[in-house]
């Protein structure tokens, strides 16, 4: 049964724990290595959509995978949670905060291009304005606002890899649009394959930077709520809603309530040319999106 209220409840919750994920990554990166985070993360997050999966009464569906459905949840489950990951932590690890999250909201316009490509889907000038809006605000972040040189204090090659890690999750949710499988047992899937390949080099790592108390526990903060239950609550949302468009508006709100959590939290001075920046890229999705069925 559709609720708006309800719907707006879980949406507003999922987009407050959502704002606290950039914060989390880069205080639990002080405290141990890309990879002990991650594997945490991703074992933690197996946890929480194997018990949904339980809950929900699909277990039995799991007797009735064939060997595509379970080579393509591999293949899903290297590009989420292993690469994707693996490549956004490194480049917060390279980056301030704020830098990070506003070019990873970027994929979204990746995304429009890849549906060019992939989908078969049509770029209008109105997805080439927004492109070039969002790419003007990454260029904003680069140069702090001075277009004409460089800034000195940002990373290049953070910045390089929070590109690339845009390009993996959108050709992630590429392949998703062609899988028919119920999105939580999926999900468990693909993070059971992302953990088993994050094995190895958590096992190989562990002896050069040994897992801390403080690095667990963030890992488990984010397993939990970057990529585990803040999920579930916000396809809960979705499925209550009576308009999901009213609904997935309220997700960008997140990285403008992230730069107070990024602030106060992390210490960062947070730059005009980043609230400017972030402003760009928000706009140029929105404007992609406006009368967009997609």
């Amino acid at each position: 049964m559709k609720d708006q209220k309800k719907a707006y409840l879980y949406g507003i919750l999922s987009v407050a724990i959502w704002s606290t994920v950039a914060t989390a990554f880069k205080l639990s990166l002080k405290y141990t290595h890309v990879v002990n985070l991650l594997t945490v993360a991703s074992l933690v997050s197996l946890v929480v959509f194997s018990i949904a999966v339980i809950i929900k009464g699909e277990v039995e569906k799991l007797k009735k995978l064939t060997r595509k459905d379970i080579a393509y949840s591999g293949v899903l489950g290297i590009l989420n949670p292993f690469l994707y990951y693996l490549v956004l932590f490194s480049a917060y690890n390279l980056l301030r905060a704020q830098e990070a999250q506003a070019i990873n909201y970027t994929w979204a316009i990746v995304l429009s291009v890849f549906s060019v490509f992939f989908l078969g889907q049509s770029l209008t000038l109105k997805d080439i304005a927004g492109l070039v809006m969002a790419y003007a605000g990454v260029l904003l972040i680069v140069t702090k606002g001075d277009i004409t040189t460089l800034d000195p204090s940002t990373s290049l090659t953070g910045v390089g890899l929070a590109l690339l890690s845009t390009l993996i999750w959108a050709l992630y949710w590429v392949l998703n649009t062609r899988d028919e499988m119920e999105p939580t047992l999926r999900l468990m899937l693909n993070f059971a394959w992302g953990s088993l390949a994050l094995l190895p080099l958590f096992w190989l790592n562990l002896n050069i930077h040994p897992l801390n108390l403080y690095g667990m526990l963030g890992g488990i903060y984010i397993g939990l709520f970057e990529m585990g239950l803040t999920y579930l609550l916000w396809s809960r949302a979705l499925k209550l809603a009576e308009s999901t468009a009213r609904i997935s508006i309220l997700i960008y709100l997140s990285p403008f309530l992230s730069l107070i959590f990024i602030h106060y939290i992390l210490g960062e001075r947070i730059y005009l040319s980043t609230i400017a920046a972030l402003g760009l890229i928000i706009g140029g999705i929105l404007l992609q999106r406006l009368g967009d069925a997609r």
